[in-house]
């Protein structure tokens, strides 16, 4: 009897246990929800910012806080925040590529998040602002990322209160690391595992203690104004597997011998023959060193390379051909080496490229039919541009290699037929050539298409009609000069992406297509030289991001008229409708609507261009299409190659504008080249002019102006061309400040002729030349 109650209650104490671990392994699987302070802290946050789709240029970015809501209970299961499965508490915050502008200060909500272990706010745009001392408050902080996300200034020194930092990029900002330096940053982290500071203003000397950081595996020190000798222990470190010091001019040092134990595998440097000992180097970048003489030829026994890079040396081009033998290869670089070759014969054998680049080469002869099968299935990115290639050996229907992203065979001299890429591509440039024929409908089954430029061709006949299907994909369209004729096309459709279109320097008639309205992104439009009969195009005033409008030497007739709103091109800053035939008073209308014009300087991008990128090999491919345009300046048509973002132009000349010029002119302050010449001018020139003080070049010449010239005229201080010949004016020319400076006639010709080729290749005419003024009445 006392053995059955025993048994029993044996059994009852096991049923309870089952019971017990039951309860307390369903418990452990609901994990606690955010913390209220934590998620109302990320909700103020997100409100700090605008959402701004061009703060991240990745082809992937998309806005991760619009998913952050107030009706939702936990915080936890928003985009880009991770918490703790025990406590609840925000551990990471990953919002890279999140469209994020703005600026953060000391106050943010965000340094209430005391938890936070990883915080990633890399490819945002947070306005050139400062890194904030209030991020000394994540004491926590393991890993941190703000790289390409638009910091500057000094990195302050309570970054150094981050004691369990092991891995920091901040990486391509404007950013400085000199009080404190270099050296407090190696004291303080001494567990660092990964340092990323490309481009971060450093202007010291490596310290030697960075021999002692044995946890380090990437080390990237990348044009950071390095001085110096490198330390060699560096070398040495048992765990660094990443280092690159490129584009350091003022820093030297020796490269030791390498053993084979060695964990190295990528190596951005000098490069000494013992290289070849590391055979198990899987990615080898030697570019940008300008390297001489012969590679050495151990380099035959790195077989397992994956990823090599030589471009921009001088390796005697004899001494390459141990490159067939890395048949594993998936990225070679060999960019600007002087080859004066055909294409290389050794890249036969590479089946596995995804990415080859061979521009700046001298190559010619024709693209031999071998490569249709060299990596046709791989191949992702080929770059064969600035070359003197004359075409395909045999040129099929539609290039072979079936996965193509990305192909540059601009600057070549490639003749025939334009070439179509598979349907995968991304980015197709073919620009300075001298190809021929027409542009054919199977271009419009490139449905990802992002960027095409076929501009310096001799391509001719009509536009095909179809180009509109692009417009869902393309943000990049340029066919400047060229033979095209007949009607614009319906280029933009409801969606489009369009951010510039060049269809300039051809022989295109007929009207403006309305349906340019549908392009909501579209910044440049640049339609000039051509035989285009239409009205002035107000109704492009609802183009919001519209800076550049030109469509000079045309046959625009009627008078601008008045806008419809007071919100009509407010980006607008470089006007070009010359050489047409608009009649009527100046656009007082628009010069009080026009605030981009109004604006001195402006934050943000140097040059005006269209960014694109897709992922290669597990990294991004970004690749940035400059915008172009032809602009007469102080008397002289210029070509620009690249815009740049504070540029601000007008130019109506060669119209038949009459009446006088509206004192409010004045207001465009920000304007730095003003061209009102040959047209029908009367009245006298305002003294409100005095207002542009940023204005460089002023035309007023072949007008029907009378009067003095405005002595206020003198306190334009930046003012390098003044030609107001050929109207009715009194003179004297008014004295002081730069009217003083100005040069005779014949010393004028000489500068401009050597000013014209500095502004051909700058864009903009140097400081130096600013002393020197012309004027003429």
């Amino acid at each position: 009897m006392g053995l059955s109650i025993s048994l029993f209650m044996l059994m009852h104490l096991l049923a309870l246990l089952s019971l017990y671990n039951l309860m307390f392994a369903s418990s452990s699987f609901v994990q606690p929800l955010c913390h209220d302070d934590e998620s109302f802290a990320l909700l103020q946050f997100k409100e700090s910012f605008i959402i701004n789709q061009s703060a991240s240029y990745e082809a992937s970015a998309y806005p991760k806080v619009s998913s952050w809501k107030l009706e939702s209970d936990d915080c936890c299961s928003w985009d880009g925040v991770g918490c703790n499965k025990d406590t609840g508490h925000v551990i990471s915050l990953d919002l890279s590529s999140s469209c994020l502008y703005g600026s953060i200060n000391s106050r943010s909500s965000l340094f209430r998040l005391v938890n936070l272990q990883r915080l990633n706010l890399s490819y945002n745009d947070f306005n050139h602002s400062r890194i904030p001392v209030g991020i000394r408050q994540l004491s926590n902080l393991t890993h941190l990322d703000l790289s390409n996300s638009g910091f500057a200034g000094q990195i302050p020194a309570e970054i150094l209160h981050l004691s369990k930092l092991v891995y920091l990029d901040l990486e391509q900002n404007l950013l400085k690391l000199q009080n404190p330096g270099l050296r407090s940053l190696v004291e303080k982290f001494p567990n660092m595992k990964e340092l990323y500071l490309t481009q971060v203003n450093i202007s010291s000397t490596v310290p030697n203690n960075m021999a002692n950081l044995t946890s380090l595996t990437s080390l990237v020190l990348r044009e950071c104004g390095l001085q110096g000798e490198f330390p060699a222990g560096i070398f040495q470190l048992p765990n660094l597997e990443v280092l690159s010091v490129r584009f350091n001019a003022d820093l030297t040092g020796y490269v030791p011998e390498f053993n084979r134990s060695s964990p190295l595998k990528r190596l951005r440097l000098a490069v000494p023959s013992s290289l070849g000992n590391l055979t198990e180097l899987i990615y080898l970048d030697l570019s940008y060193n300008n390297f001489t003489g012969p590679v050495p030829s151990s380099f035959g026994n790195l077989t397992k390379l994956i990823n090599l890079d030589l471009s921009y040396n001088n390796f005697n081009r004899g001494t390459l051909d141990w490159i067939g033998k890395q048949t594993k290869l998936m990225k070679l670089g060999l960019e600007n080496l002087n080859l004066n070759s055909s294409i290389p014969f050794f890249i036969r054998n590479l089946t596995q490229l995804v990415d080859l680049r061979l521009s700046k080469n001298g190559l010619h002869g024709s693209i031999p039919n071998w490569m249709w099968n060299s990596s046709k299935k791989s191949l992702q990115n080929l770059d064969l541009s600035n070359n003197f290639l004359t075409g395909f050996h045999q040129l099929p229907v539609i290039l072979p290699w079936t996965n193509l992203r990305g192909l540059d065979l601009s600057n070549n001299k490639l003749q025939g037929s334009l070439p179509i890429p598979s349907p995968s591509i991304i980015t197709y440039s073919v620009s300075n050539n001298t190809l021929t024929g027409e542009i054919p409908k199977m271009i419009c089954n490139l449905s990802s298409l992002d960027a095409l430029d076929l501009s310096y061709n001799n391509l001719s006949g009509m536009l095909p009609d179809c180009l509109g299907n692009l417009s869902f994909s393309l943000s990049f369209l340029n066919l400047r000069r060229n033979n095209f004729n007949g009607k614009i096309p319906q280029i933009c459709k409801k969606g489009s992406r369009l951010q510039m279109i060049d269809f300039s320097q051809n022989q295109l008639q007929g009207r403006i297509p309305r349906s340019l309205v549908n392009c909501t992104m579209l910044e440049t439009l640049i339609l000039g030289n051509n035989q285009i009969n239409d009205s002035f195009p107000y109704w492009l005033g609802v183009l919001l991001e519209l800076g550049v409008l030109i469509l000079r030497h045309n046959q625009l007739q009627g008078a601008i008229g008045k806008p419809k709103s007071n919100f009509v091109f407010p980006n607008l800053h470089i006007v070009d409708f010359s050489y047409n035939s608009i009649i009527g008073k100046l656009p007082l209308e628009y010069f009080r609507i026009w605030k981009a014009m109004q604006i001195i300087g402006k934050n943000g991008p140097i040059y005006m261009q269209a960014n694109m990128s897709f992922d290669l090999l597990g990294y991004t491919w970004n690749s940035g299409y400059a915008y172009s345009m032809t602009f007469t300046n102080r008397g002289i048509e210029i070509a620009y190659e690249r815009i740049p973002y504070i540029f601000i132009a007008m130019d109506l000349s060669s119209n038949k504008f009459e009446g006088e010029i509206p004192e409010l002119m004045g207001n465009l302050k920000g304007i730095q080249v003003l061209n009102l010449s040959n047209n029908l001018l009367t009245g006298s020139i305002p003294s409100s002019l005095e207002k542009l003080t940023a204005l460089e070049a002023l035309d007023l010449s072949q007008n029907k102006l009378s009067g003095e010239i405005p002595l206020q005229l003198t306190q334009l201080t930046f003012v390098a061309f003044f030609n107001v010949s050929n109207n009715h004016l009194i003179r004297p020319i008014p004295h002081g400040f730069q009217f003083d400076t100005f040069q005779d006639k014949s010393s004028w010709i000489v500068w401009k002729s050597f000013a014209k080729e500095m502004w051909k290749f700058q864009g903009l005419i140097a400081p130096s030349f600013k002393s020197r003024l012309k004027v003429a009445i």
